[in-house]
């Protein structure tokens, strides 16, 4: 299942959460589909997901949020998906704020308030 979010599998992957996969699987280091889908930059993986009820603010083990390894990675489309999604930029540590004034990414994350 993991190699299928990092590889962009959508509907393969789509068909196994439909099918009774857990959405928010982990792995065993807290790293759910949705977090593996955004950091490998698959937008598509991320919509199937988070559009299957993926929780798009929860940490993993280090807690890391998807959006914030989305803003590392620079993934824009990804960082689109996670927020009409919902997700909170400033959920985890770093944030994705943070994580995006540390690289020079701000314009990826709507400004506070």
């Amino acid at each position: 299942m993991f190699d299928l979010a990092r590889d962009g599998a959508a509907e393969r992957l789509a068909s196994y959460v439909d099918a009774g996969v857990p959405v928010d699987l982990t792995d065993a280091h807290g790293n759910t589909l949705l977090m593996l889908a955004a950091y490998h930059g698959r937008a598509t993986v991320v919509r199937a997901l988070t559009g299957r009820g993926a929780d798009p603010d929860r940490l993993n083990d280090q807690g890391q949020s998807p959006l914030a390894g989305a803003v590392f990675k620079g993934e824009e489309d990804v960082v689109r998906v996670l927020l009409t999604a919902g997700a909170d930029p400033d959920a985890g540590t770093p944030t994705a704020r943070a994580t995006a004034r540390m690289f020079g990414r701000e314009d990826l994350v709507p400004p506070a308030g």
